[in-house]
């Protein structure tokens, strides 16, 4: 009897063995699985890169005028010294020299040298991109909050008088221009009732660190921040309206609400992640989007950020500077959609069987 007992135990550790095991196994196996599949997105984005860069070459150097001419301004010259301006800028290379030099520097992290601010264009991007990205985010958090909350409230009774009220509103956010709409904002909110400052990121008068500091970053972040998050929840919206109509009235649903589950419940606990995926596609590509169009608002309300510093670019014709902001900008963007992938899979883990 004890042998007959002790080789019983004998099989269960054994067993037990075999199944913690499997489950190392598969847990090794998905981690595999994950990794593959960020490697093969970044790679995917590499030719995605010098394709952009190659358009964005071409762009800037097919457009008219001459970056020489909008660096020595309206002061008389001889044509030495433009011919120098030249050869110090390279400019006097062949277009493919210009091309695959501008490759090699970027393999580098060169992005060359400035015309206008005379400082490499590497440390004058990346100076504005905190306030960029300040700016954005909290867009982003604006407009992904009003989007699934108004896109929930219209799912869940389509067609009535809330789900009219919240499609009016995010259509008449997305169909005014953001350079109208935040002169608009500017107009009531800075001007007429002046309840917040007209342009820039901090007061003068404020610390220069501490909590005066954040205060002032926080007033003036609040008009340009909410106008953009308006102005981009519209597809948020529309997709987790669709969503949500589409899992209201699956069974799973009519289930929950058999057993007594709350309405609240029901919407935020059972319906809205089995709605939420396409939603988070969307919300990435919204980043993405914002971050590349981030010219209007950020000129509109003095935003020192990447878009304020592309709209001087452009006028002073800096060709080194512009091409430096659309390669980071790109990239930024495709980071972003690699990123809006990971979390995609992590929360469906079918896609890494695709």
């Amino acid at each position: 009897m004890v042998e007959a007992t002790s080789k019983a135990n004998g099989g269960d550790a054994v067993a037990t063995d075999v199944a913690a095991a499997g489950k190392a196994r598969a847990k090794r196996g998905i981690r595999f699985r994950y990794a593959r599949y960020v490697a093969r997105r970044l790679l995917q984005a590499v030719p995605i890169i010098v394709v952009i860069v190659l358009i964005n070459f071409t762009l800037i150097q097919a457009a008219p005028g001459d970056p020489v001419y909008a660096l020595i301004g309206q002061m008389e010259t001889t044509p030495e010294y433009i011919a120098q301006v030249r050869e110090e800028f390279g400019l006097d290379e062949p277009l493919p020299q210009q091309f695959l030099s501008y490759i090699a520097k970027i393999a580098t992290f060169d992005l060359g040298y400035s015309f206008r601010f005379r400082q490499d264009v590497s440390g004058l991007i990346f100076e504005r991109v905190p306030a960029t990205f300040l700016l954005m985010g909290t867009a982003l958090v604006i407009s992904s909050l009003l989007g699934i909350g108004l896109g929930v409230i219209a799912g869940r009774r389509p067609f009535g008088w809330t789900d009219n009220a919240a499609t009016i509103f995010a259509l008449a956010g997305f169909s005014m221009p953001v350079f109208w709409l935040g002169q608009l904002v500017l107009l009531v909110f800075a001007l007429k009732l002046p309840w917040f400052p007209v342009q820039g990121m901090v007061s003068l008068r404020a610390p220069s660190h501490g909590w005066g500091y954040i205060a002032s970053v926080l007033h003036h972040l609040v008009l340009p921040a909410t106008v953009y998050g308006i102005y981009h929840l519209t597809l948020i919206f529309r997709m987790t309206r669709i969503k949500m109509m589409d899992v209201l009235v699956q069974d799973f649903i009519t289930t929950a609400r058999s057993k007594g589950a709350g309405e609240r419940r029901v919407l935020f606990v059972h319906a809205l992640p089995n709605a939420i995926l396409p939603v988070i596609t969307v919300i990435g590509y919204n980043f993405g989007f914002m971050l590349a169009g981030s010219v209007l608002v950020e000129t509109v309300f003095g935003w020192p950020g990447l878009g304020r510093l592309m709209y001087e670019a452009i006028n002073a014709r800096d060709y080194p500077l512009l091409l430096g902001l659309f390669v980071v900008i790109s990239l930024f963007v495709i980071i972003a959609n690699v990123l809006t992938d990971i979390i995609y899979a992590l929360i469906d883990p079918r896609i890494l069987y695709r």
